[in-house]
């Protein structure tokens, strides 16, 4: 049986578990995904008990918690084990006995403290017995503990999809994390993610270096922040089932910068909330980490991109998603806007086209900043890339990129930066274009792809009339609110001047 095979077989069980109890896919994700954590962490613990044992035979010194940890991996109590759990008779409280499982490997693993799931005795004794039997070892052989690594991201995918909204607040679509990887190529350095909700961004960071034969824990030093409590759990126990540790911190990113983030980052990933209003702007002026100012509007999309730009170091590189309305928004942000184009941060922009996020179905913009672009012959101009007609359809209401798409566009941006073994670059009509400034301020200083690439000639069939009108809505959206501001304030400077007459 394949991997792929193996995770929707898992899939299947668990989400029709889920289907015949009481509980919402929320209540149940968290919990069962502790399950494949615990599964893990036997795993690595029961191969590396044998190896040690092997080591020690003829040796009067017992193998201890110590040795284990020396080895890196987390030490198990015996009622913490899976063989335990798996032997308990139907008559006990097994609810209960994976609490106490989770407290005990905290208790022996202290970086894992208040990481760990509980609140298992809400599930039946039935659906537990069955879910452990599922990850059991006769029933799930493997021989790598990154299969673990792939099932969690696996089922936090479906999670995602299942929940909805709230799904879209830990999870990012893995072919839009794993281009933005290909892009800003993350071989070795500090890594942030100040938006980090299940940790997606690191893990893929980390499979990039896999594949290029070395050590992630030594190439990569990791740098969260999350605000939701149960999401910063969810990314700890990810880190985990990878063979990766961070530092992953719970706090409001607009109002704590609890890693000191200015100038220190050699990469810098995320996926923001887009178009979040009522930040509160007073508590965030003067902040290093928006060095062009604070946006005119009540939307937080240019904190994000400053933050981004600021927290990068003289070489760093940043990629990250933003709402499409960013690329063209006007007042102050388009000043900003204007700074960061002419501080030649602003290295490739890539639109993206709608239904690759399980929670919205409008399209969306990828940005890439690189703070050394000005010392190559890119300095003083920015390539586009119009990427919304490539997507593989997984059903009638989500798309993804394949490996082959991911590689083709990819392609492009190593042709661009004419990195060895890359082609040669040229601009092709309705993908990509290469383009100056002087262009760019043409246009009002937008970064809209679509409007450098030109369009390809499209069949009628291949329209996509909902796309293009929630494209429209989105940008009409976007007018409304301004022009609503710009009524308040002629309203408000009328009455001024009324006011001064009658004085």
């Amino acid at each position: 049986m394949t991997n792929g095979e193996t995770e929707k077989r898992l899939w299947d069980i668990a989400d029709n578990l889920r289907a015949n109890s009481k509980l919402s896919s929320a209540e149940y994700s968290t919990p069962v995904l502790g399950l494949v954590f615990l599964r893990h962490a036997d795993f690595k613990f029961t191969k590396k008990q044998k190896e040690l044992e092997g080591k020690r035979q003829g040796s009067r010194r017992q193998v201890g918690k110590l040795d284990y940890q020396a080895e890196g991996v987390l030490y198990l109590p015996e009622k913490a084990r899976y063989s335990y759990l798996l032997g308990l008779s139907e008559g006990s409280d097994i609810g209960q006995a994976i609490d106490s499982a989770m407290d005990s490997i905290e208790e022996a693993n202290p970086d894992l403290k208040g990481t760990l799931p509980r609140g298992y005795s809400k599930f039946t004794n039935d659906l537990l017995v069955t879910l452990l039997k599922a990850f059991s070892p006769d029933k799930l052989a493997v021989t790598e503990g990154d299969a673990f690594g792939k099932i969690y991201e696996y089922f936090l995918g479906k999670f995602a999809m299942k929940e909805g909204q709230k799904g879209g607040e830990f999870f990012t679509p893995t072919s839009l994390v794993k281009l933005i990887v290909e892009v800003i190529e993350p071989f070795h350095g500090k890594l942030l993610d100040p938006a980090c909700g299940s940790g997606g961004m690191f893990v893929q960071s980390a499979h990039f270096v896999e594949e290029r034969k070395k050590n992630p824990s030594e190439e990569l030093s990791i740098y969260g922040q999350e605000r939701v409590t149960g999401t910063v759990k969810l990314c700890k126990m990810n880190l985990a089932v990878h063979g990766l540790s961070g530092d992953i911190r719970e706090a409001n990113t607009y109002y704590e910068d609890v890693h000191k983030v200015v100038g220190k980052f050699d990469f810098v990933m995320a996926n923001p909330p887009f178009n979040v209003d009522r930040v509160d702007y007073e508590k965030v002026k003067g902040d290093a980490r928006w060095p062009f100012g604070l946006p005119s509007t009540d939307n937080a999309n240019y904190l994000w991109i400053q933050l981004f730009y600021s927290a990068l170091n003289e070489k760093g590189r940043a990629g990250f998603v933003m709402a499409n309305s960013a690329a063209d928004a006007r007042g102050a942000e388009a000043e900003i806007r204007k700074k960061l184009i002419q501080q030649n941060a602003i290295d490739v922009m890539i639109a993206i086209s709608g239904n690759f996020f399980y929670t919205v179905t409008l399209p969306c913009t990828l940005w890439f900043l690189d703070k050394n672009k000005a010392k190559t012959d890119r300095k003083g101009k920015i390539l586009f890339i119009d990427a919304r007609n490539i997507f593989k359809q997984i059903d009638r209401a989500h798309r993804e990129f394949t490996p082959e798409q991911i590689d083709q566009i990819a392609g492009i941006v190593r042709s661009y930066r004419k990195e060895n073994g890359a082609k040669k670059y040229k601009d092709v009509q309705g993908l990509c274009k290469i383009t100056s400034f002087a262009e760019i301020e043409e246009q009002g200083w937008s970064l809209n792809p679509g409007r450098y690439v030109g369009v390809t000639e499209q069949k009628e069939d291949d329209y996509d009339f909902k796309e293009k009108l929630e494209e429209m809505n989105e940008e009409l959206e976007e007018l409304n609110e301004e022009a609503h501001k710009l009524e308040e304030q002629i309203s408000e400077n009328v009455n001024k001047l009324l006011e001064n007459e009658n004085v």
